[in-house]
């Protein structure tokens, strides 16, 4: 079986599913998509399941932060429309201000409307820019896509690469952070 639905004290409908990839059992509260167990081959259900009611208060908080986060979300999308095209062209325009103004090259770009993440930077230096972007302070929107352009170079979160991006933010982590108030958004 690959997957079994179970239902929590105190936390209510709780996905359990196989994963190739988990080494341990991990849980995860996403907005819209509720609780999930990752449960590593070789760990049964019923161990996986004790372990996610083991974690009940923990799992309580997160479903009250992601309700919050849901209605947020749909708000904001009701009252506010983006228009794809204006926020294609903002986008692009920065993009190659930036990579310009500090000496990166990329290859190709794209705009999309991403559920999970701000941006992303492929192996062969094509980028990812979440269309919600624009929804940002200019400071968040200039963060993320140089965020973005340092992966052309270091593909990697190590010391290197917050060094790079001290060097041209200033305290970046401190930026990252402000970014983690619009989580929101990504839904």
């Amino acid at each position: 079986m690959k997957s079994k639905t179970v239902e929590l004290n105190k936390v209510g409908t709780v996905l359990l599913e196989r994963s190739s990839r988990a080494k341990r059992i991990s849980v995860s509260v996403r907005p819209f998509k509720g609780v999930r167990v990752a449960v590593p081959y070789g760990v049964s259900f019923e161990a996986a399941q004790s372990f996610a009611q083991s974690k009940a208060s923990w799992i309580s908080k997160h479903l009250i932060r992601t309700e919050r986060l849901e209605l947020q979300a749909k708000l904001k999308s009701a009252d506010d429309p983006i228009d794809r095209q204006a926020a294609r062209k903002f986008l692009v325009d920065r993009l190659d201000y930036l990579a310009k103004r500090y000496g990166f090259n990329y290859n190709r770009v794209f705009i999309r409307n991403q559920k999970t993440r701000w941006g992303s930077c492929s192996r062969i230096n094509n980028i990812n820019l979440n269309m919600n972007l624009v929804r940002l302070p200019q400071e968040l929107i200039d963060y993320t896509i140089l965020h973005e352009l340092v992966h052309t170079r270091i593909k990697n979160h190590g010391k290197q690469f917050w060094h790079q991006m001290d060097k041209l933010l200033g305290d970046a982590k401190k930026i990252d952070k402000k970014l983690a108030a619009y989580e929101f958004l990504l839904i």
